[in-house]
């Protein structure tokens, strides 16, 4: 029933496999592929014909993690797999950026890739699997394909390169968790996170992973070789060399012209005009003509631009190749955040905002490794008018998503520890101008607002857009490229790091792939650029404020014994949320022990502190404690001091003078100052008010005449004889007179605390 045909090889310390013909068989292309016990299913299907008067390559590409794989049924409402994640949109783009240039210019016919996770070992991640899963089934649909890609996954512990770490181990245990995708000859693309990598650390991993690829490559010819479908035939011969002709005699100084001008409006608006005038040259011809001629028109742009370049180094602006333009930076630029920044570069320009937020704030994450929390988000947000443009206007696309992730990776290296920076942050980035990498922009106007809010990272971090221009072996590599220049050009490479190294890497390509010539040239030289931007940004801050924003919400930790969080909390909580409401302060607590108490008010949160220090500390004999009344007796008034302990205060030691009943001297709620006179073995306070003064809380010298030592019962008037035996009686029939017992307790020796008491 099935012809399945299947090949496999040891990698990375697992064994991968590639398989196609049992599942998913009316697709043009079917691949199962698993690593370890990580099982994705990739499935390709093309349109066979191109729709009427498109004139775009459209290249869908969707990843989905199913909870079921982990074991897992997905949270909230509806219990099943809804819109896409952050992580399975990020995933979606790491298939479609190095997939995407390898298509043939001029095929327009709609293709779905769509990989789902149907199996995972919680160790192999899924993203590399799906990756690879896709490029094997894009290689044997038949569709005209480029291909293959490899893919791979590099750590950096030690000094070594590790293959295909699990991506939270990356970072934990090494400085390094880099995605990159290959063809046999050539880097595709590269994601990256690093904690400040030389360029030369940098380049190997990329090396290491190109060499990696290169195996998974070879596996998938052989699974090709076995079980790929008929190529399609298809025409993309350019026949538009008389159309190019007629164009450039018609507008092509109209073009060359437009381009010199260094301003974008005007250059777009004079562009506009060529565009027009071009319309008109063929306004008599066929509509498929006229679609050529719009096509076509793109690509004079295109040659005029790049020849430019290569030929004379003259870039659009007039700058010089590594020349970055004029950049203006400014802190505090809003005076309710708790930090910000206005970042301009040229006609790019961010407004970012850093909100500080206590744990509450964090971000829940249900993916298929469980629940997990994360404290630091940067969100990016791309408004049409921050390119003069009219267009959609609501929630983040992918590109949005993709941008603040950079950003995100740029900056999260050298973010403070949670120990020593207790707070959630969240950065925001509204582009407000974009004329070319407005995520660079993002990672510099951030890092300004997290310092202007004063969040402690170990050094500012700068980025930098560089382009590619590449024509046979002739390449020119531009710094902090213009957005024509990224259409127009070859690669949009992107470089973050401080001064110490890089922190994030990303690099896209329009072409077959780059060499390590290429990129090395480009990485050295993105190193220039970014100790010039980062020049720029200390003009504005050079370092984090040592002091919050008085509008930010403070947080102290502090850590107390495992064996104490019963008694913060209370039974269902009531310690706790008593806290919470009677000081207005956030009060969150681990499971070590660590609490974390926040409020903007510097007061709640010392009323909170001393709470819990009381609740957790034991009392001093001698030491004087505030304390409130919360039950009055008729032997004295029992008080509770230290958040969580309680005392008595013997009527005797409420005054130094008789008293006949308590509530002639206190009354419940009453704040009051107490000292501790003595805890007995069993845990029980003697507490009194009468050696503090009540207003003060001073201790007050003890005028009473200290107590005659008590002599020994077999000596007592009428007590046993050796203090076993004797009579015991007195006047009244012989037995020891003990007198009425209210009496008793509230007469007699004022620092003896009878038997019946202490029972209480």
């Amino acid at each position: 029933m099935f012809d399945v045909k299947t090949v496999s090889m040891e990698w990375g310390g697992k064994t991968l496999t590639l398989e196609t013909g049992r599942v998913a068989r009316q697709a043009d292309g079917a691949v199962l592929a698993t690593y370890g016990e990580t099982v994705v299913l990739c499935a390709v299907t093309a349109a066979k014909s191109v729709k009427e008067g498109q004139d775009f390559f459209p290249l869908t590409v969707h990843y989905q993690e199913k909870f079921s794989a982990a074991g897992r049924i997905p949270g909230g409402f509806f219990k099943r797999e809804r819109g896409a994640t952050e992580k399975e949109t990020l995933t979606s783009r790491l298939i479609d950026r190095p997939v995407r240039p390898l298509f043939p210019e001029g095929f327009y016919n709609e293709i779905n890739v769509i990989a789902q996770v149907m199996s995972y070992d919680g160790e192999t991640e899924p993203d590399i699997v799906a990756m690879i899963a896709a490029s094997a089934a894009l290689t044997i649909s038949g569709v005209p394909f480029m291909g293959p890609i490899g893919a791979c996954r590099v750590g950096f512990v030690d000094g070594e390169y590790t293959l295909n770490p699990k991506q939270e181990a990356a970072l934990a245990d090494g400085r390094l968790d880099l995605v990159v995708a290959a063809t046999g000859d050539a880097v595709m693309m590269v994601e990256s996170e690093a904690k400040e990598l030389t360029e030369e650390e940098m380049l190997g991993a990329v090396m290491f992973a190109h060499d990696e690829s290169r195996k998974v490559v070879d596996l998938i010819i052989q699974l090709a070789e076995k079980a790929a479908k008929e190529p399609w035939e298809i025409d993309l011969s350019d026949n538009t060399a008389d159309i190019k002709a007629k164009l450039k005699k018609a507008v092509g100084k109209d073009v060359a012209a437009a381009y010199k001008l260094t301003d974008k409006s005007a250059r777009s608006n004079a562009l506009n005009e060529a565009r027009a005038k071009a319309k008109e040259a063929f306004a008599d011809a066929e509509p498929q003509t006229q679609m050529v001629a719009i096509k076509t028109m793109k690509k004079l742009e295109a040659e005029i631009v790049r020849t430019a370049i290569l030929k004379d180094g003259q870039r659009i602006d007039g700058r010089t190749l590594t020349q970055v333009r004029p950049i203006e930076a400014m802190v505090g630029f809003l005076p309710r955040t708790h930090g910000s920044a206005l970042f301009t570069r040229g006609e790019t320009q961010t407004i970012c905002t850093t909100t500080l937020g206590t744990k509450d704030a964090e971000q829940m994450i249900d993916g298929l490794d469980g629940l997990s929390y994360s404290s630091f988000m940067l969100h990016y947000n791309f408004p049409p008018y921050s390119v003069g443009e009219v267009g959609r206007f609501g929630a983040p696309g992918r590109r949005e998503v993709g941008h603040g992730k950079l950003a995100w990776r740029a900056l999260h290296p050298v973010l403070p520890a949670k120990e020593d920076f207790p707070y959630t942050i969240r950065v925001l980035s509204d582009v407000t101008e974009s004329n070319g990498s407005s995520s660079m922009a993002t990672v510099c106007g951030g890092c300004l607002s997290m310092m202007d809010a004063g969040v402690p990272i170990a050094r500012p971090v700068s980025g930098i857009a560089m382009g590619l221009i590449l024509e046979g072996d002739e390449f020119a590599v531009l710094s902090d490229i213009l957005g024509d220049e990224d259409h127009l050009g070859d690669m949009d490479f992107k470089v973050a790091g401080t001064e110490a190294g890089i922190t994030s890497l990303q690099m896209d390509i329009k072409i077959a792939g780059i060499t390590k010539e290429i990129m090395a040239k480009a990485l050295e030289q993105a190193k220039g650029g970014r100790a010039h931007i980062l020049g720029e940004m200390t003009k504005a801050l050079g370092s984090a404020r040592t002091e919050l924003s008085a509008h930010a919400p403070r947080i102290e930790t502090i850590q107390i014994d495992k064996s104490k969080i019963r008694d913060v909390i209370g039974t269902g909580g009531k310690v706790i949320r008593e806290i919470v409401a009677e000081t207005g302060a956030k009060v969150d607590i681990d499971d070590e022990g660590v609490i974390k108490i926040s409020s903007s008010d510097i007061n709640q949160i010392e009323a909170a502190k001393a709470w819990i220090q009381g609740i957790v500390e034991e009392p001093e004999v001698g030491k004087i404690y505030n304390g409130k009344v919360v039950n009055i007796v008729d032997f004295g008034a029992f008080v509770n001091f230290m958040g969580g302990k309680d005392g008595l205060v013997h009527v005797s030691e409420m005054k130094n003078e008789r008293v006949e009943k308590p509530t002639d001297v206190v009354k419940e709620g009453q704040e009051v100052k107490v000292k501790v006179l003595e805890i007995d073995n069993r845990g029980k306070v003697r507490l009194s008010m009468r050696v503090v003064d009540q207003e003060t809380g001073e201790e007050l010298e003890d005028t009473r005449p200290p107590k005659a030592p008590r002599e020994p019962r077999g000596d007592r008037e009428g007590g046993r004889e050796g203090g076993r035996g004797g009579d015991r009686r007195g006047p009244r029939g012989g037995g020891r007179d003990r007198g009425p017992r209210r009496e008793r307790s509230e007469g007699g020796d004022p620092n003896h605390m009878p038997a019946f008491l202490k029972e209480d």
